[in-house]
Formats: C-alpha cells, sequence, structure tokens
C-alpha cells in the first residue's frame, strides 16, 4: 500500500440489473436497463426502449484469470479494495447511469435518475465517511435535474452533480437554460462534475465519421471535454457564477495547458466576434476548475507546472477494465519525477478543495 493516502476524484459503480424492481418506480420498471443479445449474438444494453450500440469488451478483462475488481456493486468489497490501494475517500459515478442525459424518453429518463440515486446512497450507506455519491440528473428536463440536484445534496449528502459535455437536445452548457442549474450548484456548494462516457447515444466527437469504438473513445473523451471547457468559459458560465467549482474528469490533463493557452489567444484576437469577458479563460480555471489525472500520465509534471499544482486530482476510474487494479495509487506515489509536495495535492489535498470535503 501506498505511503501517501488518496482521494479517488472518479470512482465508478456497475448498477447490477438486479437493482431496478427494488427503486424504480413501478411504472417504468419496463424502461430499466437490461442486457440483451443481439442478431449478431452480442450483448448490448436496452435502456428506456432504446437498443444502445455494441461495445466491444476485452475478453481477457472480462473472463480470464486474475485480479477483478469487486467493488462495483458490493460496498463492503469496495471498502476492503480501497484499504488495499490506500484511497481513503472515493466520489463514486456511475457506469449505465452514463447513458442516461441520452435518453429520448425524458419521462423515463427523470425515474431513472432518481432510481440510481436512491440506489447509491443506499451504497455509500456502508460507510458514508469514506463512500461519496455524486448525483446523476436530466440534463433534458433542467426543472426536473434542478429539483433532483438538490434532493441529491440535501437529502441523500452527495457531494456533487455529475452532467455529461455533450450537446443535449442541441444545447450545449452555457445554453441559457442551465443558468439555473448552475445557480443551485453554487448555492449548493457542490462542483458541476463533467464527465463523459463513450455510450455512443449522443452527439460525440468521433462518431460522426468513425465505426471503430477505439476510435470513437480515443476522441469524445478530451474533445467533448474540451468544448465543455470552452462553453463554459467563454460562454460566461463561470463568470456569472464566480463560486461554482468545475471538475473535468476521464479526459487525462494532458490538453489542458494547450488548451487554455488557444483560447487565451483567441478571444485575444477574436475576442470582438465572442461576448467579451473581463477575465482571461485560463484566469477563470486557476479561479475555480479542476482536472483529474490518470495516476501513470506523462504530463503531469508539465500540467502542474504549467496550470497549477493545486489544479490535478487523481482518479482511479475503479472498476472499469482500462483504469490500474491493483496499484493505482501506488504508481502515482512511487514515480520519481514528482515531488512528495506535488504528490500530496494531487493524490489528496486537491480534491479536498474542489469537492469542499470537511
Amino acid at each position: 500500500m501506498s505511503s501517501f493516502s488518496a482521494i479517488d476524484a472518479d470512482g465508478h459503480v456497475m448498477e447490477p440489473e438486479s437493482m431496478w424492481p427494488e427503486y424504480l418506480d413501478a411504472a417504468f420498471h419496463t424502461k430499466a436497463p437490461r442486457r440483451v443479445l443481439d442478431n449478431q449474438g452480442r450483448s448490448r444494453q436496452v435502456i428506456a426502449d432504446e437498443f444502445m450500440e455494441f461495445i466491444p469488451q476485452d475478453a481477457a478483462w472480462a473472463s480470464g484469470p486474475g485480479p477483478h475488481p469487486r467493488g462495483g456493486d458490493d460496498p463492503k468489497g469496495r471498502l476492503a479494495d480501497m484499504d488495499l490501494e490506500g484511497i481513503e475517500r472515493t466520489l463514486l459515478f456511475p457506469t449505465t447511469g452514463l447513458y442516461f442525459a441520452g435518453l429520448r424518453d425524458v419521462r423515463a429518463q427523470v425515474a431513472l435518475c432518481r432510481a440510481y440515486n436512491d440506489w447509491l446512497s443506499d451504497y455509500c450507506a456502508a460507510d458514508r465517511r469514506r463512500l461519496l455519491g455524486v448525483a446523476v440528473v436530466s440534463q433534458t428536463d433542467i426543472t426536473e435535474g434542478i429539483a433532483e440536484a438538490r434532493r441529491a445534496v440535501s437529502q441523500l449528502g452527495f457531494q456533487g452533480v455529475m452532467l455529461r459535455p455533450n450537446p443535449i437536445e442541441g444545447r450545449n452548457l452555457d445554453d441559457p437554460s442551465y443558468d439555473p442549474l448552475w445557480a443551485v450548484l453554487q448555492e449548493l456548494g457542490v462542483p458541476a462534475a463533467i464527465h463523459e462516457g463513450t455510450t455512443q447515444n449522443m452527439v460525440q466527437s468521433g462518431r460522426d465519421r468513425f465505426s471503430n469504438f477505439a476510435f470513437r473513445h480515443a476522441c469524445s473523451h478530451p474533445h467533448e471535454q474540451q468544448m465543455a471547457c470552452l462553453s463554459l468559459i467563454c460562454g460566461g458560465v463561470l463568470e456569472r457564477n464566480p463560486d461554482l467549482h468545475v471538475v473535468f474528469l476521464e479526459s487525462g490533463c494532458g490538453w489542458i495547458a494547450h488548451w487554455l493557452e488557444r483560447l487565451d489567444e483567441h478571444l485575444e484576437h477574436w475576442g470582438h466576434a465572442t461576448a467579451s469577458l473581463p477575465l482571461e479563460p485560463s484566469e477563470y480555471f486557476a479561479r475555480q476548475c479542476f482536472i483529474s489525472a490518470d495516476p501513470d500520465e506523462k504530463t503531469i509534471p508539465a500540467m502542474a507546472s504549467l496550470v497549477g499544482e493545486d489544479k490535478i486530482v487523481f482518479a482511479s476510474d475503479y472498476p472499469h477494465p482500462d483504469g490500474i487494479f491493483p496499484g493505482c495509487v501506488t504508481t502515482l506515489s512511487e514515480r520519481d519525477d514528482l515531488s512528495d509536495d506535488l504528490k500530496r495535492k494531487v493524490l489528496y489535498d486537491n480534491a479536498v478543495t474542489c469537492f469542499r470535503l470537511d
């Protein structure tokens, strides 16, 4: 186990199909997520009567020998794995719930978000000090999304609200319809946790030109986060909500310095083509934003130097197959290109600031 304690800013749960009859409103039981075989014998998700596109799984991880994370749907197993890794606390994000924002059936979307949040609250009950929920809310019906954000934070004790970076119903994150939601998150004192997922059921970078899932996955995570960063900063969301924290997750951190420099340069030379802002984009990021890094990213020292040592948070992606397990914390804490002070900030201190943890 690492000699450094860690707060995992981006862990995941794996929602079991068995949860939905218990937590989902009975009127929507037929809309519950389930897996079926398509006419090629491939396992695919059906959610709210929508057939989701196929995602190829690594057979070696799915069924082969070796240690597999046990905490996707078992909180006691997760706590044991957290002890093994040296993770003190973890912020919890969905897997199936990543699809919800793109569902066409808005009533089902709202019901599924509520059911997921209730299940996650019970999952966190195994140790509410260490297992910290991040709510999933509707981005189609913003009024319902606001109500669920309030309920999840005020009643369930969640520490953030997850939002997809993608255009939903043709609306980017700087669309005026989102303004009441940003104000509520600022009021509640929880961050907007921007999290992409290559679910392929909404507008996504790469989906318009590639059929190869690996190509789509490579494009969607950083590109959608870059455009979300652009919308939130240059669209004036952070100017209007100066106490709102935003964290960009599961896209790597290496793009952020280049992107902020590009945005600064564009507002300098193309500011006449957009609404003026009193600060440079990089200044808004420094004031209000954070970005997660994978423990083995080579760019962490450069990004810490360029955007600030206090802007990067640690993320495991546990229990997803592209995360490092076991050894996610030691992978970072044993690096010889990071100072102990920077390791401590990335692994622990910055998440405390980002999520305003006690």
